[in-house]
């Protein structure tokens, strides 16, 4: 999720720094999607897909595909997906829609103006819960306990850091600090405390080839904080960097980290580096969950490919039917 930030602009100013053309890294991430094949980018597994009147449509073609599901107490979406129509009257309908999908689980993005208490009390009549939300890295140890004090009245489990950037390696050496810090803070509470990423955390140069992601999982202490891996990111990150298996560098991120996946967030890429639909793009998500099971699985799309409600059917629908 970019919550308001400029991910790609800053993956773009990342690639420009080294000398990568924009053009360059798109015709890039169609020859790896070319050259790795079904085997890694181009194969989604198999899922029936809802044409414009809801009705199952074209399948996609199986990939690693095993017996394995993804529990549905472990699917949930993230609420950034829906924010153009998360206004007014809308905002009950939505979630309403949501939960008729088969959603008991949100991430929330923000509460739409409504304190938390009044959240819980919308979710809980529909048999949701908000068992995760994004909040930006705190300004004060005041903002630090609001939102734990939110979490708490919530019910949530996690609480993750969205986005962070900088050119200058010390920044991240104190974000990494102070999020350790309100990690400690939140375990006292009760609530896991993560970082979800984005790609230019792998293909930003801080000096002498060292990156975002070297220094946050290297400072970030994996008994406080935890990782929520932004799958198409962390793809479009290994086509930065000229992974020849951008998959595979996404699995090896995955494993490699000392710190604990335990959230996914699922997020398609088309062959042109693009959002999609999940199943409508080109990762192997397949792949991925049989590498490394999460304990949640977040639809995503940062540009609903027809409308955000139609985003979360088909989400939602792709993780019920996907095996690995």
């Amino acid at each position: 999720m970019c919550f308001g930030f400029d991910a790609k602009g800053s993956l773009n100013r990342s690639l420009e720094k080294k000398g990568v053309d924009r053009r360059n890294f798109i015709r890039g991430a169609l020859a790896a999607g070319a050259g790795v094949g079904l085997a890694s980018i181009g194969a989604a597994p198999a899922v029936a897909h809802p044409d414009h009147k809801g009705k199952p449509g074209h399948h996609g073609k199986p990939g690693h595909k095993g017996n394995r599901p993804v529990p549905p107490g472990q699917i949930s979406i993230q609420m950034y997906t829906l924010r153009s129509i998360m206004t007014g009257e809308n905002i009950d309908a939505n979630f309403t829609k949501l939960a008729r999908y088969g959603y008991d689980r949100v991430e929330l993005a923000g509460l739409y103006g409504r304190t938390a208490k009044d959240m819980r009390r919308t979710l809980n009549r529909l048999g949701i819960r908000a068992s995760s939300s994004h909040e930006g890295i705190s300004a004060t140890p005041a903002d630090l306990q609001t939102k734990i004090s939110n979490a708490l009245t919530l019910c949530q489990t996690y609480m993750n850091v969205p986005y962070l950037a900088s050119d200058n390696a010390d920044d991240w050496y104190r974000w990494a600090d102070q999020m350790n810090a309100e990690a400690a803070v939140a375990r006292g509470a009760g609530i896991k405390y993560g970082y979800h990423n984005h790609a230019h955390e792998f293909t930003t140069d801080l000096g002498g080839g060292l990156t975002p992601w070297d220094i946050f999982t290297s400072r970030l202490d994996p008994k406080l904080v935890h990782l929520e891996v932004d799958l198409y990111w962390v793809v479009t990150g290994g086509v930065g960097v000229g992974a020849a298996d951008p998959v595979q560098f996404a699995i090896d991120t995955i494993k490699q980290a000392p710190q604990k996946v335990l959230q996914y967030h699922v997020k398609d890429r088309d062959a042109a580096g693009d959002f999609a639909d999940l199943g409508t793009g080109t990762i192997d998500f397949s792949r991925i969950f049989k590498a490394h099971q999460a304990k949640e699985y977040i639809v995503e799309n940062d540009q609903p490919d027809v409308t955000p409600l139609q985003t979360a059917e088909v989400g939602y629908r792709y993780l019920r039917n996907v095996r690995f």
